[in-house]
């Protein structure tokens, strides 16, 4: 017999609700089968979705702000007058619903068109972008060009065999085997098709001549712009030892990565991840998922200790020990002879399956070729253009003035990615918008999700509020006594105002 479906939740709002029965100005009823947040914030009132559309937070848990609100979860922030999904990772609106007040009482209506996005008219518009990469930065800043009412040509060449894909699944849920394959694309194959974006996979770019504005595809004709997005994200390191080479030694990187390891671990007991980065771990925690043996290999007297400290790294560490994971810390692999993991202490470890999770490089080769000013990343201004006039960076290789740390910061975080493709698409529309998100990026260790906001390279306390071993904490990174970046778990609101306070400069 099928199972029933659970009735939405909370009152029927088409009936009507009490003025008093909002706490915080906020209430989850339902409009027919469709759960809906009712919201009041200053003089409106506003119904819309109740759910986030990138991984269904529910959003009634997040924090109003003017007339949006943001998800708890992954920090995606809706319009609440249009839906508009205002700032990823989420990129698909919400739906919205008319409003009436009668006295005391509220009454939900109809659902009303989503506006599309008021877009200025733009003088000296181009006809001919070009975006090198399809990664995070790459796809938001495509799909953001159409949402603004750019309608000339959109070319998105991208070296992988993949249409854009959410990458950050890879490592969790889709290696983990609890995630279909479907679920990975952040579109399907005809929205490119739809909104007019000659998407081009396995395309090698070979060279920029940004005085004749030209990019030179391998094999092929020549592409000519009028502003051109470089967003060749980063590329897994690859360890120089003997044996790196062999068919059951992977990098995650890609969806054709992610395959192969699924592949060879269908057969595997044994599982070596090398690296105790947060792709490592959260590789580790997928492969126990799958019920395979694990051990990490890393030469960290702690995990992501350099990232969030000793007490969060100890934490880790016993996380995923609970778990079954070894740990060999403050080691390092020197050779792989067939199944045989040579290890730097003399040790041996027997492994079907190694997975090297030893950080990343950006892809600068491209822009240092079309001499383009460099530091460790491509330098950028506020606006995310380079010293070469119509020629933007986004993502992983961008160095941009980070006004929260007062810094000329790089990241390698999924959600500033793309948040600087969507303000790279706007800025080569001529709407000279600057780049001042606070970087942000989640991980996830078998149910026990970290969220990290700011940036802080260094510091010299960290305060701690709740308790780590209970998970239920939130910690604050300082130098000189400023919070440069706080970490969480299950702290959502308390993250979230902590990334609005940071965005004020009224962080403490």
């Amino acid at each position: 017999m099928a199972q029933e479906q659970a009735p939405p939740s909370g009152p029927d709002l088409t009936q009507g609700v009490a003025f008093d029965a909002l706490v915080d100005g906020k209430l989850v009823g339902h409009v027919g089968s469709e759960e809906v947040l009712l919201v009041h914030s200053g003089s409106e009132l506003f119904a819309v979705g109740a759910h986030c559309s990138h991984y269904h937070a529910p959003l009634a848990d997040g924090i109003v702000v003017g007339a949006s609100v943001r998800c708890p979860w992954h920090h995606a922030c809706f319009d609440l007058r249009s839906g508009e999904a205002v700032r990823a990772p989420a990129l698909s609106p919400i739906d919205c619903w008319r409003v009436e007040q009668r006295d005391s009482r509220i009454f939900v209506k109809e659902k009303h068109r989503q506006a599309k996005p008021q877009t200025r008219a733009i003088a000296h518009a181009p006809e001919k972008i070009v975006i090198v990469g399809g990664g995070a930065a790459g796809f938001a800043a495509a799909e953001m060009l159409r949402r603004r009412g750019f309608g000339g040509s959109i070319v998105m060449l991208n070296q992988d065999a993949a249409a854009p894909i959410d990458r950050p699944n890879l490592s969790k849920d889709y290696l983990a085997g609890s995630a279909p394959e479907d679920w990975l694309p952040l579109r399907p194959n005809e929205f490119y098709a739809g909104d007019n974006i000659e998407l081009r996979l396995n395309d090698e770019v070979v060279g920029i001549d940004t005085k004749a504005r030209q990019v030179m595809v391998a094999g092929g004709k020549n592409l000519t712009y009028d502003r051109l997005l470089l967003a060749t994200g980063a590329e897994p390191v690859r360890l120089p030892i003997p044996g790196a080479d062999r068919p059951h030694v992977h990098t995650l990187r890609s969806l054709a990565d992610c395959r192969a390891i699924i592949e060879d671990a269908k057969g595997a007991r044994r599982a070596l991840v090398i690296g105790a980065s947060f792709i490592g771990l959260e590789a580790a925690a997928a492969l126990r998922a799958r019920d395979i043996e694990v051990h990490v290999v890393a030469p960290e007297q702690r995990p992501m200790e350099r990232v969030l400290g000793s007490q969060m790294g100890d934490f880790v560490r016993a996380l995923h020990e609970e778990h079954g994971v070894a740990f060999h810390l403050q080691d390092t692999v020197t050779a792989i002879d067939g199944r045989r993991v040579a290890l730097e202490s003399g040790g041996r470890i027997e492994a079907d399956l190694v997975v090297v999770g030893v950080g990343v490089r950006p892809r600068l080769a491209l822009a240092e070729q079309a001499g383009l000013v460099m530091d460790r990343g491509v330098m950028v201004n506020a606006y995310l253009e380079t010293n070469a006039r119509g020629v933007y960076a986004a993502g992983d290789i961008a160095r941009w003035p980070d006004p929260h740390s007062g810094e000329n910061i790089r990241v390698e975080h999924w959600v500033v990615a793309e948040r600087q493709g969507q303000t790279a698409a706007c800025n080569m529309l001529g709407l000279s918008e600057r780049f001042d998100a606070v970087p942000f990026f989640w991980s996830q260790h078998y149910d026990v999700p970290i969220n990290y906001v700011g940036h802080a390279e260094q510091w010299d306390e960290i305060s701690v509020d709740g308790d780590i071993k209970s998970r239920d904490c939130l910690l604050r990174y300082k130098k000189n006594g400023r919070v440069l970046a706080v970490a969480s778990i299950f702290r959502d609101v308390e993250n979230l105002r902590a990334e609005l306070a940071m965005e004020q400069d009224a962080i403490k």
